[in-house]
């Protein structure tokens, strides 16, 4: 490690990794928080959702810890994720899905942003992997604010890279939200509370290695949590639509799910009317006529987007 590095400087950290039973890459990503180069304590939490627990995975040294609990709250990722935050202790708390991996000094490099310039939290861009094709994705602010989070979705801020002060995230924040439906969003949703509360800061440069697998995420492919989650999120934060540009890329996504739903295209195609109104430019109400009428398959578009290290 380097020599200048004071342990006082870098404060105990609670390592949050919810998982529903993928050993292979749960294991790289508890191995790449376990060799991060950090000089302070880390405490890796695996919450496992739903499945049986797998003690074995836990082991300690002189400043890291693996412990293995079980999600004592709401089933799924946000009840999974409150479970390791309240079962943990550390000053500062991160998240790390159990498919992705931290690059080697991520979390020294945000410890040290976050103290020098006296943040409540920190995201770092990310670089994804999908179908052998790399993509390096990096939020073009220096600091995520409620004006740029509500602007845009800021994909290269990953959950993977949030990290944050605990009295900051419990006390201030909140838990991450467990009434969402299906769960989808639970990120967006705590970042946007973050940003609104305290200084996010944003580490420029790709510190997680994000696995995009073929066929999509767990969420691309349902719909139904799309559609309600989307809306969920519109509804809780007004803000949201304030903006014809970003309310047209929400209702375009809205109405992408929704066409991809044999039984609700209709109301799909009324959906992606709004949104090519509030914006023209916004490709993804297009996106979704076309689903509604058969022309493209949603398959097909999510597969053709994450090609490109995007999203629908």
């Amino acid at each position: 490690m380097p020599e200048n590095h004071e342990p006082s400087a870098y404060p105990p950290v609670s390592l949050v990794i919810a998982t529903q039973d993928r050993m292979q890459l749960l294991q790289q990503a508890i191995d790449a928080a376990w060799n991060q180069d950090y000089p302070g304590r880390l405490e890796i939490t695996i919450v496992y959702d739903n499945h049986p627990e797998h003690p074995e995975l836990a082991r300690s040294s002189r400043n890291r810890e693996v412990r293995v609990i079980s999600n004592t709250r709401s089933p799924g990722l946000a009840g999974a994720r409150n479970s390791g935050i309240l079962a943990s202790s550390g000053e500062l708390v991160a998240f790390c899905d159990d498919d992705d991996a931290w690059k080697p000094s991520k979390l020294t490099r945000q410890v040290e942003l976050m103290r020098s310039e006296n943040a409540q939290g920190c995201v770092s861009g990310i670089e994804i992997s999908y179908g052998g094709k790399s993509m390096v994705r990096i939020p073009k602010v220096d600091t995520v604010d409620t004006a740029s989070v509500t602007r845009d979705r800021l994909t290269g801020a990953h959950p993977s890279s949030y990290l944050f002060r605990r009295p900051f995230l419990t006390g201030t924040v909140g838990l991450v939200d467990e009434g969402i439906p299906y769960g989808y969003g639970e990120d967006y949703d705590l970042l946007i509370r973050a940003a609104t509360h305290g200084r996010i800061s944003v580490l420029p440069e790709p510190a997680v290695d994000v696995l995009w697998h073929k066929g999509g995420s767990k969420f691309s492919r349902r719909w139904e949590a799309m559609e309600a989650g989307i809306s969920f999120l519109i509804t809780k934060h007004p803000e949201l639509t304030a903006s014809r540009q970003t309310a047209s890329w929400l209702h375009g996504q809205r109405a992408f799910a929704l066409a991809s739903l044999r039984d609700r295209r209709r109301e799909g195609a009324q959906v992606a009317a709004q949104s090519i109104r509030l914006n023209p430019r916004q490709p993804r109400g297009y996106l979704a006529l076309a689903v509604a009428a058969g022309v493209l398959n949603p398959q097909w578009v999510v597969d053709r987007l994450n090609e490109k290290g995007r999203g629908i």
